[in-house]
């Protein structure tokens, strides 16, 4: 097994979460903290073997490579999901050091106050808005400026998009005629349409390695890892004292002085904990697994983002992104690209957001649009092919916000590098039947205003033969797909039945956290990337506190 590693904090998973941690554990400079990362290195220089995919990483028009690329993506599938008509669907989730910072789409969205104040009322105090802001704001290098609400000189850089491409400027046009007023999405209200905010720096990514990580990694008590896959955590009298990690063939041990925290996402999160006997009883006992606590909501409560696309041809001569990518015209965004960091190579994976409400009556928005003035040759069924048309197109793809519809992750096997069960349960809920079609009927709603409409050729999907409410529905069940928000599988809350408690504790055990997007007790209204690094921040202040 060789010589036994140790430090005083241990954190499992390099992701998002697990950068920030890795920084703020160790940036007092006496304790030693250890990070492992079952992926590689992301920096270009370190890691020659990956130099291709870890370019894909730095230009942020890669994410459209990285998002299929299996040496930095773990391409997860889900079980068979009757909800959308049997099919599996592929999850994407990073392998590597940044996590899904690195191969995401770079949208800085935190979703609305009453999320966190939700939070708070469901037995999780300390996690309304108020207690929430100071660290999105302390996480935030905010470059429109510092505000009530943003931060500046933090480690995450934020930023505006730099193409302002003019079908998007006529698809936010047409929302303001249906009555979506302009505003800043990360604003005190969310209820209207707005450019997307990036995690983008001078014209590259910021992942949460790039903003956290890279930084830190030149401390001495900071000992990173990589290619280091954890297959459990192990136990003295009830305590986590190390975690055992592969590294190839061979099998090794880190001890930890202080706290073992859980940073492997929603995903793997729960899988090494039911590996460690941490989990539903009857699972880990069928599995040959010795039961060290019995935690039935351990890979319960699994939510996600279910999004679908209404795909548009433009008229002839109208100009969108698709044409950008192909011949001559893609040499001519590299150059710009090499020369200026901006078009088409430093462009995110949407540009425009739309929220609205599926009802008058509700009280704040619950249905989000990721907009962008391009078309894929595959409709959504295919949600990891995204080689662009030819032709000019624009897509629409409105997706619900708070889903009631729950999933679980559960292992298949003892052996960690067999993926988990994931079955998503897509559209069970009929609320959340009923509001997929209010969504793709907004999307349409849209698409008919000036000065968008006049853009427009025709509906390609759907497409104009579906009209129904049950058209739609049977529309969204077979074209339907992930937006790669997956949380909520190690629940944060009160009570015996939430697994891990507000300061982020593993009930049952001591000497062990869990923070990542896992423990949101319900889904933000939003992308899922900035209110993990927020939890993260929040729990290194936690945890240091003791």
């Amino acid at each position: 097994m060789g010589d036994v590693l140790d430090a005083d904090y241990v954190v499992v998973g390099g992701g998002s979460a697990g950068c920030v941690l890795a920084n703020r554990l160790s940036e007092d400079g006496r304790s030693k903290v250890i990070l492992l990362e079952a992926g590689g290195d992301d920096r270009l220089l370190h890691n020659p073997q990956q130099l291709i995919s870890n370019i894909m990483i730095t230009v942020p028009i890669g994410y459209a490579k990285t998002i299929q690329d299996p040496s930095v993506n773990w391409m997860y599938k889900t079980e068979p999901d009757a909800g959308i008509g049997g099919r599996s669907v592929t999850w994407s989730k990073g392998k590597v050091l940044g996590g899904s910072s690195s191969i995401n789409g770079m949208l800085y969205v935190r979703g609305q106050r009453e999320d966190y104040d939700g939070w708070r009322d469901a037995g999780c105090p300390g996690w309304g808005w108020d207690d929430v802001l100071p660290y999105f704001r302390k996480s935030q290098n905010q470059e429109a400026g510092e505000d009530e609400l943003n931060g500046v000189g933090g480690p995450l850089n934020v930023s505006e998009s730099t193409m302002r491409h003019p079908v998007a400027e006529a698809v936010v046009e047409a929302c303001r005629a249906v009555g979506l007023p302009e505003r800043d999405l990360n604003g005190p209200e969310q209820e209207g349409v707005s450019w997307f905010q990036l995690t983008i720096r001078n014209g590259r990514r910021c992942s949460a390695s790039v903003a956290y990580l890279h930084p830190a990694m030149h401390r001495p008590n900071l000992m990173v890892i990589s290619n280091a896959l954890a297959s459990r955590i192990m136990f003295e009298e009830g305590r986590a004292v190390g975690v055992e990690y592969w590294q190839g063939n061979a099998r090794k041990v880190i001890r930890a002085r202080a706290e073992i925290v859980l940073a492997a996402g929603s995903i793997a999160s729960p899988q090494i904990l039911q590996l460690s006997g941490i989990g539903p009883g009857s699972l880990l006992a069928g599995q040959g697994i010795d039961v060290i606590s019995d935690q039935p909501g351990i890979g319960e409560n699994l939510q996600d983002h279910y999004v679908v696309a209404q795909n548009y041809r433009l008229r002839a001569g109208v100009p969108s992104i698709n044409e950008l990518t192909h011949g001559v015209r893609l040499l001519g965004q590299g150059l710009e690209y090499l020369a200026s960091r901006r078009g088409l190579f430093a462009m995110s994976s949407s540009h425009v957001a739309a929220f609205c409400k599926s009802s008058p009556e509700l009280a704040t928005p619950d249905i989000q649009f990721h907009i962008l003035p391009a078309t894929s040759k595959r409709s959504m069924k295919d949600n990891m092919k995204l080689e662009l048309d030819r032709d000019p197109g624009l897509t629409i793809a409105p997706c619900q916000l708070r889903p009631e519809s729950r999933g679980w992750v559960r292992i298949k096997s003892q052996d960690v590098r067999d993926h988990p069960a994931i079955m998503p349960n897509y559209l069970s809920a009929e609320t959340d039947q009923k509001v997929v079609v209010e969504g793709l009927k907004w999307g349409r709603r849209i698409a008919s205003q000036s000065p968008l409409k006049e853009l427009v050729d025709f509906e390609m999907m759907p497409g104009d033969a579906i009209n129904t409410d049950d058209e739609l529905l049977a529309h969204a069940r077979r074209a339907g797909n992930t937006i790669y928000h997956p949380v909520g599988t190690c629940e944060m809350g009160q009570g015996p039945d939430k697994p891990v408690d507000a300061e982020l504790r593993v009930r049952g055990v001591s000497g062990l956290r869990v923070v990542d997007a896992s423990i949101m007790p319900r889904i933000v209204s939003g992308n899922t990337n900035a209110p993990t690094i927020m939890i993260a921040e929040k729990a290194s202040d936690i945890i240091r506190a003791g």
